[in-house]
């Protein structure tokens, strides 16, 4: 598995956001659970491990804010767009020029991290799956994630190291594998081929 950094000030955007993230998608799940227990899945559990197989072994704060960001499918082409054109934008600068913008947040907290950006702009129907999957099954797409997460340490392929912090905790009586990058200021996106690190 490789490692690209992004270090930068704006880091903390991704990560003020996500408390308020954690909130809303409480609520989400709330709402979103409803229609769901009357209606049939939409996606079977091999199918949610697919879609999220990419991201899975992303640290838990960036893939928050994909989750979020992509139920907003238009805003992900726009801020794409946005920071292709303005590529030299960083910290402060690229915090200010945010500030115009009325993208959701977990939209905007995606430009401090353009390749990401720019692979759920290219892929949209993916994003909109996401989106679709995030919106009307979340517990069993996290569930997903965290049977893949089990996969690859299993696997000896997710471990904590110089560039995050892998641990295992309990939550809601269950086993929670959780990823957080080990300098809070340098966020490592981790590049991997899933079939062969699950």
């Amino acid at each position: 598995m490789k490692f690209k950094p992004a270090v930068f000030g704006t880091i903390s955007l991704a990560f003020a956001v996500a408390p308020a993230l954690q909130a809303q998608t409480q609520t989400a799940s709330t709402t979103a659970a409803q229609p769901a227990a009357a209606a049939p899945a939409a996606f079977s559990q091999g199918e949610l491990e697919a879609m999220v197989a990419p991201i899975a072994l992303y640290p838990d704060a960036l893939l928050s804010q994909m989750l979020m960001a992509s139920t907003y499918p238009l805003e992900i082409v726009e801020a794409a767009r946005w920071r292709k054109a303005n590529p030299s934008l960083k910290d402060k600068a690229l915090e200010d020029a945010l500030q115009k913008q009325s993208w959701d947040a977990s939209v905007k907290s995606l430009t401090a991290f353009p390749d990401v950006l720019a692979r759920m702009n290219e892929d949209l129907a993916w994003t909109q799956k996401l989106g679709d999957a995030f919106l009307g099954q979340q517990k069993q797409m996290l569930d997903a994630v965290q049977a893949l997460r089990k996969k690859a340490q299993t696997a000896g392929n997710l471990k904590s190291n110089e560039q995050q912090s892998v641990k295992t905790e309990t939550q809601e009586n269950k086993e929670v594998i959780v990823i957080e990058p080990a300098n809070p200021q340098v966020v490592y996106v981790p590049t991997y081929e899933p079939t062969v690190v699950y």
